[in-house]
């Protein structure tokens, strides 16, 4: 048997070698969503910590793991121009615009920079807030910052790795908020809520409320996205002690339980708060990072005002569907552009609708081929073969598709292979889902035009609130009678309408 060179001939015109689901997967994907790299000069080692756009056309921010802030002009043609705009910072893992400054999160401190001569080069750098402390501990990343509509700046701080000698430093694990700095520059620290881990993302949502990203480890069952309020508790046990102060919202949470589910311990615990969604470990990734909203109104394809979050560890954007039911986030989470050349920490939109990614593999590690760099996404104008939402009714779900669906495949419940489990909060690195019940699909009803489905979901696991929801539906065609590209759906449930 000859084996054909590339997997494209390979899929056209082979009879015998059929492709594994992955390897057509990654080949499908950059039909639908091109990925460019960015040129970096020589000697330029672009470890992206912080991203973000402008001002000007083609202009990029970018900083550093190794603490300088690059500017990048002329970004999407082939010969970008960076100048050094700062550095000697404190692995600064975030950047945001904001009255004329620009804000970074260094390791202990809110900063904010700013060109007052004009020549290409910040001059003026300034503390805005440094309230938080630091034990030396290589783990205690910052990150942020983002602001909300009342002008606050939003900074997620991370716990240390290990244990002692390190010390509990106040403050570790928390989402903090800085009120929007005086005439001086300085701004308030409010503690807003306790029990992270390792937040690598935070983001203020359009409509105004604030989310982030945590990363499985100890009291952290799998990465998740969260809803952050004032007062919220998210199980991590290392920073509670910080809530018996009195600058802290959270009340203190007493002793968490150590080996119960998430839903078990919030009956002693009330204001733990459930994640909006969880990404099954290795299945949608292993380190949760930066996250941007589709807000391109069809720019960037048919996901308009979905969540796009980037996975460092598997160099890949994921994509989220949130809903708010009973004033309570949940959502959807499905995989979007995976093989990216290098670990995905940050992403921002760039001119012309293109995603932008910076990159990063130092320390933590991750896929791909290079250790670091930037690059962006750009629809193709091709319609991807997606579930495009999965949305909670009464008894079961309704998916909607990007393109029309055969109603045969959607309408035979044997195509749908669902599953419900849920995770510890425990002191172990991470959890195994835990309590599998079985789910079986009672009916499947699809519109006349074959854009979505409404699946009746029956058996033991069916509907249980704190359980993730898994779908995979390999089976399902589209009226041209192809698979979907990513056939996986999964679905937390927090409240039911």
């Amino acid at each position: 048997m000859v084996i054909l060179p590339t997997l494209i001939l390979l899929i056209l015109t082979s009879p015998v070698l059929e492709p594994t689901f992955n390897e057509a997967v990654l080949n499908d994907e950059s039909k639908y969503y091109e990925v460019i790299d960015i040129p970096t000069p020589e000697g330029v080692l672009l470890e992206v910590g912080g991203l973000v756009a402008g001002p000007g056309e083609g202009v990029v921010y970018v900083s550093t793991r190794r603490g300088d802030i690059w500017k990048i002009e002329n970004t999407y043609s082939e010969t970008p121009k960076y100048t050094l705009f700062s550095d000697g910072l404190q692995e600064p893992l975030g950047l945001q615009w904001h009255n004329d400054w620009l804000y970074t999160v260094q390791r202990g401190e809110l900063s904010r920079l700013r060109d007052e001569d004009g020549d290409g080069r910040a001059d003026v750098l300034q503390t805005v807030c440094d309230d938080w402390s630091l034990s030396g501990n290589y783990h205690e990343y910052a990150f942020g910052p983002r602001i909300d509509r009342e002008g606050n700046f939003w900074i997620t701080l991370n716990k240390p790795f290990g244990g002692e000698p390190f010390g509990r430093q106040h403050w570790r694990g928390w989402a903090i908020k800085v009120e929007d700095p005086d005439q001086d520059g300085f701004g308030r620290m409010i503690p807003a809520a306790g029990g992270l881990r390792s937040p690598a993302g935070v983001e203020v949502a359009p409509w105004g409320d604030v989310f982030y990203t945590d990363n499985q480890g100890e009291w952290c069952g799998t990465n998740k996205l969260c809803h952050i309020e004032e007062g919220d508790y998210f199980g991590h046990v290392w920073g509670v002690e910080s809530a018996k102060l009195p600058i802290s919202r959270m009340k203190y949470p007493g002793e968490t339980p150590d080996g119960k589910t998430y839903v078990e311990v919030r009956e002693q615990i009330p204001f733990l708060k459930l994640p909006a969604v969880w990404f099954p470990y290795d299945k949608m990734g292993k380190s949760a990072a930066g996250m941007v909203w589709d807000t391109t109104e069809g720019g960037f394809g048919p996901f308009a005002n979905q969540l796009l979050v980037t996975d460092q560890h598997h160099a890949s954007v994921m994509r989220v569907d949130l809903e708010k039911v009973n004033g309570v986030w949940q959502g959807a989470a499905m995989r979007f552009r995976e093989n990216l050349d290098c670990g995905a920490l940050r992403a921002c939109w760039g001119d012309n609708d293109v995603l932008l990614v910076g990159q990063t593999n130092r320390g933590w590690g991750s896929r791909g081929k290079k250790s670091e760099g930037l690059a962006y996404l750009r629809w193709t104008g091709e319609m991807p073969a997606e579930i495009r939402t999965c949305r909670v009714i009464s008894d079961g779900y309704r998916l909607s598709f990007t393109v029309p669906m055969d109603r045969s495949t959607l309408e035979n419940p044997a195509n749908y292979d669902v599953d419900n489990y849920t995770y510890k909060l425990h002191s172990p690195y991470g959890s195994p889902e835990v309590d599998h019940q079985e789910v079986r699909v009672a009916s499947a009803v699809a519109s006349e035009d074959g854009f979505s489905v409404e699946l009746k979901l029956e058996g033991p696991g069916a509907m249980r609130i704190g359980y993730v929801t898994e779908f995979i539906v390999p089976n399902l065609r589209t009226a041209e009678g192809q698979p979907l590209l990513h056939p996986e759906v999964y679905a937390p449930l927090n409240e039911r309408p």
